[in-house]
């Protein structure tokens, strides 16, 4: 079977209704045809699980990475790839309960089930080599948000300041900043109404607040902002009389309440919340990112949901426009997302989604067993549908009603008769596909998985499938360690006396008292009593510096900020700095607070203008911009751009390329094509002409000569009817002749077609390994700067604020420093 076809997605073959039977015509689906987004529809036991799959593990073997969302745990099923199929590879894996059902013991059962997938792959004509592809072509892994079962999910920047611009999207951010509204709302217990909710207004004011001003949110900021708005009024009212300052404590307390839980602690932990680390590893490799969301509560689920569909948002508005495949954003289970009526928070950004990926070539498949509940109107953008079997005559009415409405909004007609009757009639593993991009639709019947298909996984194998993966997720973990030592022994309730030459700087307080103690609950299983934290500030020092990096040759011009934070027992020595992520320095310092003595020798101006001196010097020596150049595509990376994002662009440029020389070679050879099949028709009426003619003039020569026999016997001789047989009988082999030369005529057309066919193989082969190497070729171009091109803004002594708690474990007094800046 010829299915590896680039660009094309082998789903199946066609499904004779009227037979009941399957038939040799391939369903090659065309993957462009996912950038009109694509909805899939059946009962529990119609196939839509393994339609589904199947649909993923052909965009893993075109290198199509796939964002995907698994309420239930199924598609987890996508790491169950087996190339040597032995009953080894699934005794680990099949059910016990079923194994039981069938009076066979896990040994027994796992053969019968490696026998059956190796059958049934072969049936559909896939081999181990396949599976091997599948799993070398892309990464796949499990997300487990708020667990570590698989690897974590941080959503510490989620609340960052989305990177497109609030003047050219406001419109789009404030439905952003809606759905995260929403979203934490819930998580607190608080059905908010974006209109009349003084707590959805708040909030949304809030963010509103800092990511028009480009600053970044965290929780903690959040908290303290609804407890002191940055704002005095909302509306025409002051803020303390929309909510008043005891109402806006509780609600603080609520969301302290929430993040203060050690299980919050999970979501802080992990991969943080960037889509391009999701769609590729490192090293460029495709990657297959399942959100494993079964083991949260309803809210969580919708937090989580939301915060992802706006990320995807935000990466996808930076892409470049194509008509190619680049990504997949698959859901497993749409029912409660994306209702008709009401607007829970992740229905905003779904619609954004529908309405706008097409441009970016990022496809939507949505998948759900409840065609009831789906806001229809919602998906006209979407151009195919997969129907499976339905449950009830009402989901299937349901379904038509809703299809027709997309029908009339696309001016677009619908035979709902012949739907209709077609779903009655469907059988397991069996689809309608109807799709903008065919003229009728299409029946047909579910290739065989190469994932096995073993139903949902728990956490606990979830956590045995991605052991392996331990210790990566450990090394992405974004917990952050800070020195904790004072810079002296001695604390003073006032700020030192510091030289007039010497600017200062205070860092702000973001994490509150209550925060901090719970990271260090967080560390002991045992009960901790605390004392009251006091806040200190320690001295250090803030470098701010931007690099203007510039290269007429490549048309680089970049500016580049650094913000280096030295620590007190590190001073004067600018090897031993850190990167430091604080927009926004104050004057002044945060009431009630304590500091520690600074160093004399940065007292000193003199001393400090040598440290002005040597940081302008380290950022010379230790600066640079690395870029990615593709010296075959003659591309050069954008600022900021990793290695891996890339390889996907360079993998994304090579589709495109790819498909548009393809789509040119097809079209030539679909004109030579057309011709021979044109001279195959032909001949072949000619053959079956000559055919006809040859079988009646033999039937006309027996009836001559069986004339002349009857003739001889009734005693007439008649040499005319001898003549007339023998007549026919030579016209017949004449006729003859020509059938035998009709027929090697035929042979030979189809022999010129098939080594066009090989030829056009062959093309499309040589077009995908000179793609390949396109990518696989990279190089690194290091930039450095000039002296003249560094601009430092700022050498400062900054106040650092920290938390200094006291407490008791186990009858020993410990003290720690918690930093409080962020």
């Amino acid at each position: 079977m010829d299915f590896e076809k680039l660009g094309s997605f082998y789903l199946g073959k066609e499904f004779d209704m009227k037979t009941n039977s399957l038939t040799d015509k391939l369903v090659m689906y065309d993957s462009r045809d996912l950038t009109t987004h694509a909805v899939c529809i059946g009962m529990t036991g119609s196939g839509k699980t393994g339609l589904c799959i199947d649909l993923l593990e052909e965009a893993a073997i075109d290198n199509i990475p796939a964002i995907i969302i698994d309420p239930k745990g199924d598609i987890t099923n996508l790491l169950l790839t087996f190339p040597e199929l032995t009953k080894e590879n699934f005794s680990q894996w099949v059910d016990p309960d079923e194994a039981n059902r069938k009076g066979m013991d896990i040994e027994e059962y796992a053969a019968q089930q490696a026998e059956m997938w190796k059958k049934g792959l072969a049936d559909w004509g896939q081999d181990e080599n396949r599976i091997k592809m599948l799993r070398e072509n892309a990464e796949f892994i499990i997300y487990t948000p708020g667990s570590e079962a698989g690897f974590p999910v941080s959503i510490l920047h989620s609340f960052d300041a989305p990177t497109i611009s609030w003047e050219d999207d406001s419109e789009l951010i404030r439905e952003q900043i809606q759905g995260i509204v929403s979203g934490i709302l819930g998580l607190i217990g608080v059905e908010a109404d974006p209109i009349n909710s003084r707590e959805h207004i708040l909030l949304s004011n809030i963010f509103e607040y800092f990511w028009s001003k480009n600053q970044n949110l965290d929780i903690a900021k959040l908290i303290l902002s609804i407890q002191n708005p940055p704002f005095r009024t909302l509306g025409v009212f002051e803020i303390d009389t929309f909510f008043p300052k005891k109402d806006r404590m509780n609600l603080s307390m609520k969301l302290n309440s929430l993040i203060a839980s050690p299980s919050f602690k999970n979501w802080l932990e992990g991969q943080p919340l960037d889509i391009s680390g999701f769609i590729s590893n490192k090293d460029g490799k495709v990657k297959h990112s399942i959100f494993y969301i079964a083991h949260l509560s309803d809210s969580e689920r919708m937090f989580f949901v939301t915060l992802l569909f706006n990320q995807i948002i935000s990466w996808m508005r930076k892409q470049s426009g194509t008509n190619s495949l680049r990504t997949l954003v698959y859901m497993d289970e749409i029912f409660g997302y994306f209702p008709p009526v009401s607007n829970p928070p992740s229905k905003k950004p779904l619609l954004t989604l529908l309405k706008q990926a097409r441009a970016f070539g990022v496809g939507v498949v949505l998948a759900t067993q409840n065609p009831v509940d789906l806001d229809y109107k919602g998906l006209t953008n979407t151009g195919t549908w997969f129907i499976g079997r339905l449950q009830t005559e009402r989901d299937k009415m349901r379904l038509l009603e809703g299809l027709d409405t997309i029908s009339a909004s696309s001016n677009e007609s619908l035979n709902k008769d012949q739907i209709d009757k077609l779903i009655s009639n469907l059988g397991k593993r069996v689809f309608i596909l109807h799709s903008v991009h065919a003229k009728t639709p299409v029946i047909f019947q579910t290739r065989w998985a190469m994932s096995y298909l073993r139903g949902p996984m728990t956490k606990n194998e979830i956590k045995l499938i991605m052991k392996d993966k331990a210790q990566e997720i450990k090394s992405s973990s974004t917990t952050k360690q800070l020195p904790t030592e004072l810079s002296s022994d001695k604390i003073t309730g006032s700020p030192p006396t510091i030289s007039s030459e010497i600017q200062q700087v205070f860092l702000p307080l973001v994490k509150t008292p209550h925060l901090a103690i719970q990271e260090i609950k967080n560390k002991y299983q045992n009960e901790i009593s605390f004392e009251e934290p006091s806040l200190i500030y320690t001295s250090g020092v803030i470098g701010k510096a931007i690099i203007h990096f510039q290269d007429k040759s490549i048309e680089l011009k970049e500016d580049q900020e650094r913000n280096l934070i030295l620590y007190s027992s590190e001073f004067m020595n600018w090897e031993k700095s850190e990167e430091i992520r604080v927009q926004n320095f104050l004057s002044s310092p945060e009431g009630k607070a304590k500091f520690s003595e600074i160093p004399q020798n940065i007292n000193d101006p003199k001393d400090f203008n040598e440290l002005k001196k040597s940081f302008s010097d380290y950022l010379f020596y230790n600066s640079n911009f690395k870029l990615y150049y593709s010296p075959i595509l003659k591309i050069y990376s954008k600022s900021n751009e990793s290695k891996a994002e890339f390889i996907l662009k360079l993998n994304q440029i090579a589709r495109e390329r790819r498909d548009e020389e393809v789509d040119k070679i097809e079209q030539k050879y679909a004109k030579e094509f057309e011709k021979l099949k044109l001279k195959l028709n032909k001949s072949q009426e000619v053959l079956m002409k000559k055919q006809a003619s040859a079988s009646s003039l033999k039937q006309e020569a027996l009836l001559s000569a069986g004339e002349s026999v009857v003739g001889m016997f009734m005693g007439r001789r008649s040499t005319r009817s001898a003549s007339t047989a023998m007549n026919k009988y030579q016209k017949s082999k004449t006729i003859s002749t020509d059938i035998d030369r009709a027929q090697k005529d035929i042979d030979l057309i189809k022999k010129e077609m098939e080594s066009l066919e090989n030829e056009l193989k062959l093309q499309v082969e040589t077009i995908k390994q000179k793609r390949e190497k396109e990518i696989n070729e990279i190089k690194e171009v290091i930039i450095q700067p000039k002296k003249s091109d560094i601009e430092i803004k700022m050498v400062s002594l900054a106040w650092i604020p920290k938390w200094q708690i006291y407490y008791n474990e186990n009858g020993n007094k410990k003290m720690e420093m918690v930093a409080a800046y962020y």
